[in-house]
């Protein structure tokens, strides 16, 4: 594995020993509704209880402590990022701790409470337009003005080892777990977390979930080849608009057991059945797990797959923004279910 894929199973360990001291255990919950609604056993990863709200402090912190040297004269002059927020705000926070400046990119798109976050942990904030290319080239830009670093929000093998830490928890916490499933934008949380789970414990399934609107990862199964999304994709999952690389997709392609799309609808009604029913203030994008869960799609997998566990990813909501909550529809199977 070592040798296919940009990480092992043995960075994965090597990063829970790093940060296992620096980050929350997250809790795992369970809701006896949506074990009815689904007819199966749902356990829920809830990363919004993570350290600056989301998963993604793990392969942050992971990737600063690999940075720093033994002494202090040899400290990164800058660490240097784009993001859809979520690994901005962690970067932040982890430069914050070393001491060492950060930059972040992110598009004038951003959430107004993620881009708020970034700058109150001390982050200087430079906005990109919303295309990779654009986020891409000003990062490089501010790299060589601050001879900075990049840390990378999903191909950094670093950061990609980091979030398989999540499932190292989630096989202790849920020793009977079937299937994980996980959002997917650049593919760092579910590389990392595959890579773990076939390690560990190949028979459980790992799943990946997207918008359709941003279906990268299922084009890419699909077809058997590295497919990004032609344009910058139209989504209220905000931090899975970005598509898988290429440390991210060899591990998706031949790790991930299957890939399942939502509309917008869907992703906007079970993040409000999340927030209503089970009380946690969850962001859209970590609704997309939720979704998949509850899709007619779904249904197709065997019944025997009877325990599964969500990452509920993230919960950096902007509150400011929930007008959205007006237009959602209920997906059809659904109807019927009371929030």
């Amino acid at each position: 594995m070592c040798a296919q894929y940009c990480i092992s199973f043995a960075d994965v360990e090597k990063a829970h020993n790093n940060i296992q001291d620096f980050i929350h255990l997250t809790p795992v919950l369970t809701s006896s509704i949506l074990n009815q609604v689904t007819g199966r056993n749902l356990f829920f990863k809830c990363e919004l209880f993570q350290k600056t709200g989301s998963f993604k402090i793990r392969g942050v912190i992971n990737a600063i402590r690999g940075l720093m040297p033994t002494t202090s004269e040899e400290k990164p002059k800058a660490v240097v990022t784009h993001s859809s927020g979520n690994h901005g705000q962690a970067l932040a926070y982890a430069a914050k701790l070393e001491g060492i400046p950060a930059y972040i990119v992110v598009p004038q798109t951003a959430p107004n409470c993620k881009k708020l976050a970034i700058q109150a942990y001390g982050a200087s904030i430079l906005y990109s337009e919303q295309s990779d290319e654009s986020r891409e080239n000003i990062t490089r830009r501010i790299m060589e003005e601050t001879e900075g670093i990049m840390v990378h929000p999903n191909q950094e093998p670093a950061v990609i080892a980091g979030q398989g830490t999540i499932a190292m928890e989630v096989l202790n916490q849920v020793p009977s777990v079937d299937a994980l499933v996980v959002p997917v934008g650049g593919g760092g949380m579910v590389a990392g977390i595959a890579i773990t789970v076939k390690a560990l414990r190949p028979s459980v399934k790992v799943y990946a979930a997207e918008p359709l609107n941003a279906d990268d990862c299922y084009q890419s199964k699909l077809k058997g080849e590295l497919t990004p999304n032609p344009y910058p994709p139209e989504t209220i999952a905000d931090g899975v608009r970005s598509s898988i690389g290429l440390n991210t997709w060899p591990i998706i392609r031949d790790l991930v057991d299957d890939v399942f799309t939502v509309t917008e609808d869907e992703i906007k009604y079970a993040t409000q059945l999340v927030w209503e029913r089970m009380k946690l203030l969850i962001e859209p994008t970590a609704g997309v797990g939720v979704a998949a869960v509850l899709s007619q799609h779904f249904q197709t997998v065997s019944p025997e797959v009877k325990n599964i566990c969500i990452v509920l990813s993230g919960g950096n909501v902007d509150l400011t923004s929930v007008t959205w909550m007006k237009q959602a529809e209920r997906p059809a199977p659904y109807q019927s279910v009371s929030v």
